[in-house]
Order: structure tokens, then sequence, then C-alpha cells
């Protein structure tokens, strides 16, 4: 199916509950969620098209892993 076809089909189902707030508030809460994890990945596919970018996320989640990261506040970051 084409991202077109996609698109009428989603706005086509829309249309049979449009009229009913409870299913549409639903809906939208769903495509929220779905819209946010696809910016986390998409964020992640750009941080990872970087070889460099690539191996110091694996290190820093290995280091996580064997206990070597450090808990710090956001704030102290700036300082």
């Amino acid at each position: 199916m084409t991202a077109i076809q996609l698109n009428a089909e989603l706005y086509r189902a829309m249309g049979v509950i449009a009229d009913d707030e409870s299913m549409m508030t639903k809906v939208l809460k769903y495509v929220k969620k779905l819209a946010t994890e696809k910016a986390a990945m998409d964020e992640t596919e750009y941080l990872m098209s970087s070889p460099a970018m690539a191996d110091i996320l694996r290190q820093g989640q290995k280091d996580i892993q064997q206990g070597k990261g450090k808990a710090v506040k956001i704030e102290e970051l700036w300082k």
C-alpha cells in the first residue's frame, strides 16, 4: 500500500468514529504516542549514522552496564 492509500484508509476509518469524542481522543492519544516513538527512532538513526558517534554511544552503554556510569544532575552539566 502506498502512503497516499494508507492516508486515505486512515481518514476513512476516522470518519467512522468522527462523531464519537471518546474514540477520537483514543486515536489522538495513540497517534501522538506513535509520533513520539518515530521521533526517537529518527534521532537514534541520525546519531548512529556517524561511525564515531555510534562507537561513543556503544562504549557508553557498555560502561553503564558495567556500573562505570555516574549519575549527575542535569543542572550540573552547565557549571
